[in-house]
């Protein structure tokens, strides 16, 4: 793997930012605060994870200023891996902070139509994905692990999107960012049953077996691939898969630069995946 920066960026659209953040910090550390860091070195800008408040500040701030926007303008809902979809509009931006503070409260989606207000949601494992309309000028950042993908929390937010600014499944362009991939992504039968089950709407094929020698003592646990369980739910819902884009990294494999939940523990960073539109 190439050497990467702090923000590992996506060319959906000439005129919006799209971007996800690594766990490499654009400040120089010296190995004492590395290691006082710990599993929240070096880069993170997730409030509510654990990290310390005054290292989230310094995160936010510096990225604030790449996007040449204030850290106000950065927004994060507090996720809990729900289907609820919340909107970035004017409407909004007119509430007070802790009306604003209570609406993203157990929300795992954002949606907007404002200009230079940057809509991301926070991972480690579960699958971050942009969408942006190119006709109607919208976008939204969606929280997707298995709880969120079993009751198709993406094919939600574009219905939301559809029914609320017009917007056409065809003029839409799709970026899934860094999560786990199928090959480390083990999970119980009870997981497995629910998206094998008919009624889920999922390929089969988004559960797996390993190949295992025939005299193996243990039976393989299955594989879940939430990569393709959303790109399914996002061509099912009318999005052209030519125009959706999958992120090539594996946050278990690489989890030197992006933080991930199996690897590092609970107790650790967050990946900020999100977008932003301009004139």
């Amino acid at each position: 793997m190439s050497r990467l920066s702090t923000l590992l960026h996506y060319q959906l659209h000439s005129s919006v930012q799209a971007f996800s953040t690594t766990r490499i910090s654009p400040f120089p550390l010296t190995e004492q605060e590395m290691d006082d860091m710990g599993s929240y070195a070096a880069f993170n800008v997730t409030h509510y994870c654990g990290d310390a408040p005054e290292r989230v500040t310094r995160n936010r701030q510096w990225l604030a200023a790449q996007l040449d926007i204030i850290p106000s303008q950065l927004w994060l809902p507090r996720q809990t891996h729900t289907d609820h979809i919340a909107c970035i509009d004017r409407a909004f931006l007119s509430l007070p902070q802790d009306e604003q503070l209570r609406a993203l409260e157990e929300v795992d989606a954002l949606v907007t139509d404002q200009l230079e207000q940057c809509i991301g949601v926070s991972t480690a494992d579960c699958i971050p994905i942009l969408l942006f309309d190119v006709n109607k000028r919208v976008a939204a950042a969606i929280h997707a692990g298995w709880r969120g993908t079993i009751k198709h929390i993406v094919a939600k937010t574009l219905r939301l999107m559809q029914q609320r600014y017009g917007t056409s499944p065809t003029e839409v362009v799709a970026q899934l960012g860094p999560g786990i991939s199928s090959a480390a992504y083990e999970v119980g039968e009870e997981v497995a049953s629910l998206f094998a089950a008919p009624e889920a709407g999922f390929p089969s094929a988004v559960v797996s077996y390993p190949l295992v020698s025939s005299n193996a003592s243990v039976s393989p646990r299955p594989h879940l691939d939430l990569q393709a369980a959303n790109v399914f739910l996002l061509e099912e819902g009318g999005v052209p898969l030519d125009q959706i884009r999958v992120s090539p990294f594996c946050t278990f494999t690489h989890s030197d630069s992006f933080f991930s939940a199996r690897r590092l523990g609970i107790q650790s960073g967050r990946i900020y995946t999100a977008i932003m539109m301009h004139e």
